[in-house]
C-alpha cells in the first residue's frame, strides 16, 4: 500500500498523535504466527500477569482492554454498586473526554469537584463525599484520580496516600486513572508501586497509547476485594479482545524492560526544552500551569496561534483566553521543538 502520510511530520496536538514504537511492532510480529488460546488464555497475556506483578505488587492482576475509555469505565463499574457515584476533578478525563461514557455507559454518577491545578485533595473531596444513606443522592463510593493530571501535574506518593486514607476510612475505593502513569513515574523518579499500590490505591487503569503502542490499556486490580466481577463487565462492555495476545504483547514489550521509562523521559524532557523556550520569550508569551510531565499550557496571542496553525497542530484548551496545550510524545525531536519555537519567534517578532 502506499503510504498516505509524510512520516517525518510530528505535532504538539496530543501524545495520542504518535506512531507506535518500533520495539512494539516488532513484539507483535514476534506474538503472530500459529495459534494461540483465545480471550486472555495465552502465553502473551500469561507474561503480562508477571510482569504487572514486577511493577505492582504479587497481588496485582492485569486485565487487557483495547482503550482508555474502556479501562475507565470498567474499572469504576467494578468498584460501585448500581446506585454508586465517583468524586473527580471537574477537569478528569472521564468528566471532560469520554463523551458521558461513565455515565451513559457505565451507569454511574460523576461528582464533579473544581480545582486549581487538576489534583484534589481531601478537603475537596469532601466537598462532595457526603450524603451517605441518603436515598435521594448518589452515594459517593469511587474518588477518581489522574496521574499525571489533565492539567499536566503530579501527585505525590503522600498525597496519593492522604486521599487513598481519605477514601478507606469512609468506606471509599481510589481509582487511578493512569493514562500517562509512565510520564509521571519519570518525573517522579519512582517505580510505579511507590504512588500506586504503597499508597493505598485500588485499581489503576494502565495506559500504553500515548506512550508507544498502537492500541490497547489495561485495568489492574490492586486489591482484588475491590472490583468483583471484573471479568465479566469486561465482555459485557465489548472489552474482551479474542485475540487477546495482540493487547497483551505490546504491554509485555513496553512494561517488561525499561522502554516504558525511557520513552515517558523523553517525552518529559522534550516538554522541559519546549518550556524553557517558552519562559526565555519573556513576558510576550504566558506560561499558565507548572510543565511537570509532557504537557506545556500557555496563552498566545490569537492572531499567532492562527498562523502558527499553518505549519502545527495542537489543542485550544481555553479558546476565550487564548490558552492553547502542547503535548510531546516519545517520539518528540529536539529539532521538532526547536522549530516551533523558531516558528513562534518569528511570528512574535513580526507582531510587534
Amino acid at each position: 500500500m502506499t503510504r498516505l502520510h509524510d512520516a517525518d511530520r510530528r505535532d504538539f496536538a496530543s501524545d495520542n498523535y504518535a506512531g507506535a514504537h518500533p520495539e512494539v511492532l516488532s513484539a507483535l510480529v514476534d506474538a503472530n504466527g500459529g495459534h494461540q488460546t483465545a480471550y486472555g488464555a495465552d502465553a502473551y497475556t500469561a507474561r503480562l500477569q508477571e510482569v504487572v506483578g514486577a511493577h505492582f505488587g504479587a497481588g496485582a492482576t492485569a486485565y487487557p482492554v483495547f482503550n482508555g475509555t474502556g479501562a475507565n469505565v470498567l474499572s469504576l463499574q467494578a468498584l460501585l454498586p448500581r446506585w454508586g457515584a465517583v468524586v473527580c476533578a471537574e477537569t478528569a478525563h472521564i468528566q471532560t473526554d469520554e463523551n458521558g461514557a461513565p455515565e451513559r455507559v457505565g451507569g454511574l454518577k460523576l461528582l464533579t469537584v473544581p480545582t486549581p491545578d487538576g489534583k484534589l485533595t481531601p478537603e475537596l473531596v469532601a466537598r462532595q463525599a457526603w450524603g451517605f444513606g441518603d436515598e435521594h443522592r448518589a452515594q459517593p463510593g469511587v474518588v477518581s484520580i489522574t496521574q499525571s493530571t489533565e492539567l499536566g501535574t503530579l501527585y505525590t506518593p503522600d498525597e496519593v496516600r492522604a486521599l487513598a486514607d481519605q477514601a478507606h476510612d469512609l468506606g471509599l475505593r481510589l481509582h487511578v486513572d493512569g493514562a500517562r502513569i509512565a510520564n509521571a513515574a519519570a518525573a517522579l523518579d519512582l517505580p510505579l508501586r511507590a504512588f500506586t499500590t504503597d499508597a493505598g490505591v485500588d485499581v489503576v487503569s494502565l495506559g500504553g497509547t500515548k506512550n508507544g503502542l498502537l492500541f490497547g490499556e489495561a485495568v489492574v486490580v490492586l486489591d482484588e476485594a475491590a472490583a468483583p466481577g471484573l471479568a465479566y463487565l469486561r465482555k459485557m462492555n465489548m472489552q474482551l479482545a479474542s485475540k487477546m495476545r495482540f493487547v497483551s504483547a505490546q504491554l509485555v514489550a513496553l512494561f517488561e524492560g525499561d522502554l516504558w521509562l525511557r520513552s515517558a523521559q523523553h517525552a518529559n524532557a522534550m516538554a522541559a526544552r519546549l518550556r524553557a523556550g517558552l519562559d526565555a520569550l519573556g513576558d510576550r508569551v504566558h506560561v499558565t500551569l507548572p510543565t511537570q510531565a509532557n504537557g506545556v499550557f500557555v496563552t498566545l496571542p490569537r492572531a499567532v496561534s492562527a498562523e502558527l496553525r499553518r505549519t502545527w497542530t495542537f489543542y485550544d484548551w481555553h479558546p476565550e483566553s487564548g490558552e492553547v496545550r502542547l503535548m510531546c510524545a516519545f517520539d518528540t525531536t529536539e529539532a521538532d521543538v526547536d522549530a516551533f519555537l523558531a516558528e513562534l519567534r518569528r511570528l512574535l517578532d513580526a507582531q510587534g
